[in-house]
């Protein structure tokens, strides 16, 4: 199997990996604080496995520091949004991440948007509103801010991701720490804590998150941007689909209507920026790496 056939497979699989967390985030009955927490310390385990076997230690600088808290609010936030709101709704909205980099370059890095990133964004908040028209109660509209919340971050975390002194691994260390520590108080007072759903949190944590990453930088590093994006594009289809399945969660037509609009916004977006990069300089990867995958 060539490389780039390789780099392929790790990031279908880091696809299908993480979008399990959707299902295993509702089957377990405690707060969203509490399950963030416990399945952050089994990606932590992982981790820190994954640094031993590669012998390197985790660094910190003020920019890791920033990536590590940008991407504690996401995975926290993610959580809470799948308790309040439907999966569909936490997920596609987290998956809107791009869009906000965009705008986040424009506020911070005064890089004005070009015509393909306007109508990038015109389309997906298009589909942003469908989700609230669709959820009028205070729960779902409250889940949805969150799980908006989860995107806006989640952009940061990927803008800090590309600075120079940004370590990957470093960023996800912290960032699991600081995880852990930030539901621990919920997770210490939890009622109902069973061996059922402790192993839940085991799969979330071991597989959803610690397995999950380690695939997808593999599958960055060895395929093109294009390739990994397209293929990410899978776990916010594939996330209520599963728990439509096994947990009975149903959503409505606005809904259904604001996810394809989101998604086809944004791997319509990644299609056309890419074939412009390659265009331009002839890179076949193209400017940046911009696939995405939940946390």
């Amino acid at each position: 199997m060539k490389r780039e056939q390789r780099g392929a497979c790790y990031a279908l699989i880091s696809a299908i990996l993480f979008s399990t967390g959707g299902l295993f985030i509702k089957l377990i009955p405690w707060s969203g604080y509490s399950i963030n927490s416990a399945r952050n310390f089994f990606a932590f385990i992982m981790m820190m496995l994954y640094l031993y076997v590669k012998r390197k230690k985790p660094v910190f600088n003020r920019t890791i520091f920033f990536g590590a808290a940008a991407y504690a609010v996401t995975n926290t936030c993610f959580t809470l949004a799948t308790k309040m709101t439907s999966a569909a709704n936490a997920i596609v909205l987290q998956f809107s991440a791009p869009i906000f980099i965009i705008l986040i370059a424009w506020a911070v890095l005064k890089k004005r948007p070009g015509v393909l990133e306007i109508r990038a964004c015109l389309v997906v908040f298009a589909g942003i509103i469908c989700f609230f028209l669709d959820s009028l109660s205070m729960d779902g509209i409250t889940g949805n801010l969150i799980a908006l919340v989860s995107g806006i971050s989640y952009a940061v975390y990927f803008s800090y991701k590309d600075l120079t002194h940004a370590d990957y691994d470093s960023v996800l260390f912290y960032g699991q720490l600081l995880s852990i520590l930030i539901g621990l108080p919920s997770l210490l007072t939890e009622p109902s804590v069973t061996l059922q759903s402790v192993a839940y949190a085991a799969l979330l944590g071991i597989f959803q998150m610690g397995l999950a990453f380690i695939l997808l930088s593999k599958a960055i590093e060895m395929t093109s941007a294009i390739t990994a994006s397209l293929i990410s594009a899978i776990e916010p289809i594939l996330n209520p689909v599963l728990v439509a399945v096994f947990y009975g969660e149903t959503i409505g037509r606005l809904s259904v209507a604001g996810a394809v609009i989101v998604i086809a916004g944004i791997v319509t977006y990644q299609i056309c920026s890419h074939r412009a990069a390659s265009g331009k300089d002839g890179n076949p990867d193209g400017e940046n790496r911009k696939a995405g995958a939940s946390v």
